[in-house]
């Protein structure tokens, strides 16, 4: 196992200390936080809609199909979990790529 030198704990006591990585910290988990409780949110209403409205996941789409609102309410459910893994990654890949390489770059010199 590498040992840390003195270089290398100062190096990160720098970062932690640094007032652009303490903002993405913040603001990256703020946004998690965020995107968390929507989905969270999203799963608890289907979850309500089975335990007390069974019949609305049962009713075809339309008179006469077989199709029923479960099948469009989880596909759903589905498609809204990859958008919000999208943002995140697309943010993430953006503004919390820059303000890591600005740490960085701080630290460095």
């Amino acid at each position: 196992m590498a040992k840390l030198d003195d270089r290398d704990v100062q190096r990160w006591q720098n970062i932690e200390q640094n007032p652009r990585f303490k903002e993405l910290v913040a603001k990256r988990g703020r946004f998690a936080m965020m995107l968390s409780l929507i989905m969270m949110g999203l799963y608890f209403s289907f979850i309500l809609l089975i335990a007390f409205a069974p019949q609305v996941l049962g009713t075809p789409l339309a008179p006469g199909m077989t199709t029923t609102w479960g099948i469009p309410i989880g596909l759903g459910l589905i498609a809204s979990a990859i958008v919000l893994t999208g943002i995140y990654v697309r943010r993430a890949n953006g503004e919390f790529d820059r303000l890591t390489a600005q740490v960085l770059k701080e630290v460095q010199s």
